[in-house]
């Protein structure tokens, strides 16, 4: 179980673009990398193929950022907040915010 998932919103703690906040499309957990939503962009240059109808030209893609640069957005504080895990009395495993001990709604 991670401590972020895909559809979460994150706040970029280094990099080039540290400070924005955007949620996770995709989650790659053997490489421990994740990728964000208009985060860590590149340029790419693809190649026209007329029969299959695919257009040439520079495209923008995101390209997967450390999951170590990321944090969890505390809607409440709207700030990056650190994320722990517990065992509800249910039995059930739920994450939860650090510094107010909220479960973290999934």
């Amino acid at each position: 179980m991670n401590k972020i998932r895909k559809g979460d919103q994150v706040i970029v703690l280094a990099g080039k673009d540290k400070g924005r906040k955007s949620n996770i499309l995709k989650m790659m957990p053997e490489s421990n990398r994740a990728v964000v939503e208009n985060v860590n962009v590149a340029k790419k240059h693809v190649k026209g193929n007329p029969q299959k109808g695919v257009q040439g030209g520079i495209l923008d893609k995101e390209m997967p950022i450390h999951i170590s640069n990321l944090a969890l957005v505390n809607p409440e504080s709207g700030k990056a907040d650190r994320v722990g895990f517990k065992h509800l009395k249910d039995g059930s495993k739920v994450r939860f915010f650090k510094s107010t001990g909220e479960v973290v709604d999934s």
